[in-house]
């Protein structure tokens, strides 16, 4: 069955703007992903790094068909020991050095992002959430409180008060972060705004005054975590141990999963309410996600995969070179094309479409191409896909 756009549409509401593609998607394995027509795709965004270790990795479906067998959906509130949450957390602990001593277990990274700043305000017992100015934290009414553009803002005020935003990489605005302070929300690298890097030590002087102040650091690893960047969380290569750790995407190796991860006498904060008074998810560490989830963290772990992934994102950096491009920028296989002209923003992804390479815009910054493929693309396979880029960019007049 063929199945059109505009019949998609009729029936599944959308995210957005009528993107001016929509492939139909049959299936999808390792870097690829194939249409309708058999066509084939490199998947450079990895289901918005998603994909860390691929699309569809055997294990990880393995491991998806053994848990189903044995059970799905159990009650979350403390009625049962869950086995898999259990060896999903002592393992994540373990790679984190014992730094840190529990997660909770949530469903998206908006939910994690939600999660943390609630055990925040508990916590500190303080109003105020901090965010940077051009960050992305999720859909729901917390996450979109972080938000600083009014054009994103603006049909869902009143949002939640006391929510103000700093410049990312702007020492003088640290400032503004006092003892009314509960939380700072921050990615490591920001994504939405076009893969823009800390500088500077920013993220070093960004932790030091909020224990000045008393105020928790959040670290937004939804898209940077898991490899990413060469390293098992981003924040790892930058010399800070944040408070909080919100993670989700690629941890559940394609399947549906988030969790923040703290130090005990943070997420007591969490352990010692009610439910609705603390943090509650009702499919929160589904055994199944956390199944895929754990499968996933021992590919990427086992299989060494985080050992070359700067030097392969260092050879987009290289020889991405083209009139249309002005820079590449990024950290691991976390980057960004910088098009010379951003205007040609839709040309571009429309020719790279038709030329098989899957990529998007970034929210703040549509002149930026995503260069984000599965961690496991292989260096043939780096040096064909942008041999494809070069081709799509070559057609923009």
């Amino acid at each position: 069955m063929i199945i059109t756009p505009d019949e998609f549409r009729k029936y599944v509401a959308q995210v957005g703007e009528i993107d001016p593609i929509m492939v139909d998607a049959r299936r999808a394995e390792g870097i690829y992903v194939w249409d309708s027509e058999d066509k084939q795709y490199i998947d450079m965004l990895s289901g918005i790094c998603v994909a860390n270790i691929g699309h569809n990795h055997p294990k990880v479906l393995k491991a998806i068909r053994s848990q189903m067998y044995k059970s799905l959906h159990l009650m979350v509130y403390g009625e049962f020991i869950q086995r898999q949450q259990y060896l999903y957390a002592r393992k994540i602990m373990g790679l984190l050095e014992n730094k840190y001593q529990q997660i909770f277990f949530v469903n998206s990274g908006s939910e994690a992002i939600e999660g943390a700043i609630k055990t925040a305000k508990l916590y500190t017992k303080r109003p105020e959430v901090i965010s940077m100015k051009n960050s992305y934290h999720g859909s729901t009414m917390g996450a979109v409180s972080l938000m600083s553009d009014e054009k994103f803002t603006a049909p869902f005020r009143p949002l939640i008060p006391m929510c103000s935003s700093i410049e990312f990489n702007n020492v003088e605005d640290l400032q503004k972060i006092t003892q009314q302070t509960a939380c700072v929300v921050s990615e490591t690298i920001q994504a939405g705004a076009g893969v823009i890097l800390p500088e500077n030590d920013y993220l070093k002087k960004l932790q030091q005054r909020c224990k000045e102040v008393g105020a928790l650091l959040i670290m937004d690893e939804i898209q940077t975590g898991f490899g990413r960047t060469g390293k098992l969380f981003a924040f790892q290569n930058y010399d800070i141990l944040p408070d909080i750790i919100c993670i989700a995407k690629s941890m559940g190796g394609g399947m549906p999963i988030g969790g923040f991860i703290g130090k005990k006498k943070v997420m007591d904060s969490l352990n010692n309410h009610h439910p609705l008074i603390g943090h509650a998810s009702t499919f929160g560490g589904h055994p199944l996600s956390l199944a895929a989830a754990r499968a996933s963290l021992k590919v990427l772990i086992k299989e060494n995969i985080m050992e070359d992934v700067e030097k392969k994102g260092e050879i987009y950096r290289q020889k991405l070179v083209h009139p249309q491009i002005k820079e590449v920028r990024g950290k691991g296989l976390f980057n960004c094309i910088v098009l010379n002209e951003p205007k040609k923003w839709k040309e571009a992804l429309i020719s790279c479409f038709e030329e098989g390479i899957i990529t998007g815009t970034h929210l703040f910054n549509e002149g930026c191409l995503s260069i984000k493929p599965p961690l496991t693309i292989t260096y043939q396979e780096i040096d064909l896909s942008i041999e494809k880029i070069l081709k799509a960019l070559n057609k923009i007049s």
